[in-house]
């Protein structure tokens, strides 16, 4: 094993691939994954906007398991409003086989020249006078130090090298959704369709039903974890599936925390970057996580190879990443953050009266945000809205 690297990036979800081979197109970077198996276990509602997603990576039918054309979102009184892509400006929302396209992800890392390292968990930093050295690592039991001039945590919720580094990541209870998923066989119905179901089948967040071909999808729902009620996410998810999808039988279960935050404020320290779930740069409204990853792990590799050009991985250089992104997508997230603390108290009564308003509108006349018009008079009314276009406009869309 080496000792040494110019990038060191530890967690191999495509937030961290995108950085590593960002960044090992002028440097000598090592990727290190902690699980044995690079894209498992899948937490993820594995949607992706075609468009946002051929920025990075073409798209390969061997990772897809199906295309979404259409968006159908469910009042809690059963009324639904159903509004194709293109109305919306997404035409295409992939399905995604995250197993698969994870690996190719770090597979095109490899590819750039990035080293990778499976079964190898970050356990600490190297640091020297307050300033990130490197990485302590275990691999296969034995414990190492390697030495970097830049180190990108990508590791996710539970990120740690950000708190190693002194970035508070905690999250309050009101900024995480509490998610429970089964991938189900035996679902009837369109294949081209996302149904999001909101109200208190889901409190604070919204349940979901993501076909992925064959008869199968994936049937998840998250709750704020300030308002799961004394239940779990999958006593929710049970009592959802059980109303929606009784023939539906799961062969596969998933549960886990996605960030319902704004974006830390601090996301680069000296000697260190976090990008993705580690940042908390998914989306506050929907949870949408992959194509934010993919855009910090692309400015984070950047602005780490110029760290190593420069021979200087310094907070006033490494800064410059941290500013790309909050005068660009932490803009937005800002917004959208705003937006969920409103709807987290939003009354199934309030969510019917809405998607009862827009049932009518003839959308594939009237742009769907110009539709907000219609409900002008009411300002409560026109930020559900808001909320409901997006939920519908994609779980992984513009963000």
């Amino acid at each position: 094993m080496r000792d040494e690297y110019d990038v060191i990036v530890v967690g191999a979800g495509p937030g961290g691939s995108i950085a590593a081979r960002t960044a090992a197109e002028e440097c000598d970077v090592l990727l290190i994954e902690k699980r044995q198996e690079i894209g498992t276990p899948v937490r993820c509602a594995e949607m992706v906007d075609k468009e946002r997603l051929s920025e990075f990576v073409q798209p390969d039918k061997k990772w897809i398991a199906s295309e979404i054309h259409r968006y159908r979102a469910n009042a809690p009184d059963g009324t639904t409003v159903e509004i194709s892509g293109a109305v919306i400006g997404i035409e295409t929302i992939y399905v995604l086989e995250r197993k698969l396209f994870d690996r190719e992800m770090a597979k095109r890392a490899a590819g750039a020249g990035a080293d990778i390292m499976v079964r190898t968990r970050a356990t600490g930093l190297v640091l020297e006078d307050g300033v990130v050295k490197g990485v302590k690592i275990n691999r296969l039991g034995e414990n190492f130090e390697v030495r970097a001039k830049v180190v990108i945590g990508a590791d996710g919720v539970e990120s740690q090298v950000g708190r190693w580094g002194g970035i508070n990541t905690t999250l309050k209870l009101k900024d995480i959704e509490s998610c429970a998923q089964y991938y189900m066989a035996n679902v009837h119905g369109p294949e081209d369709i996302i149904d999001a179901y909101v109200g208190s089948v889901a409190p604070s967040g919204y349940a979901w039903s993501i076909p992925k071909g064959e008869k199968a999808a994936n049937i998840g729902i998250a709750v704020l974890a300030s308002k799961l009620n004394g239940k779990r996410p999958i006593d929710y998810l049970n009592e959802f599936v059980a109303k929606n999808f009784p023939d539906g039988q799961p062969a596969e279960l998933v549960m886990g925390g996605v960030t319902a935050s704004d974006a830390l404020k601090t996301i680069a320290g000296n000697g260190f970057l976090v990008v993705g779930d580690a940042a908390r740069c998914g989306d506050p409204v929907t949870g949408a996580g992959i194509i934010s990853a993919m855009d910090s792990g692309k400015m984070s590799g950047e602005v780490a190879r110029k760290a190593v050009r420069q021979n200087d991985a310094s907070i006033k250089v490494l800064r410059e990443y941290e500013s790309r992104w909050h005068n660009t997508y932490g803009k937005l997230q800002k917004h959208n953050y705003k937006i969920k603390e409103f709807y987290a108290n939003m009354s199934d009564d309030e969510f019917n009266k809405i998607i009862g308003e827009i049932k009518d509108m003839q959308f594939g006349e009237v742009n769907f945000m110009q539709a907000t018009r219609v409900l002008k008079a009411n300002p409560k009314l026109m930020l559900i809205l808001r909320h409901l276009y997006h939920v519908l406009h994609g779980v992984q869309s513009r963000f």
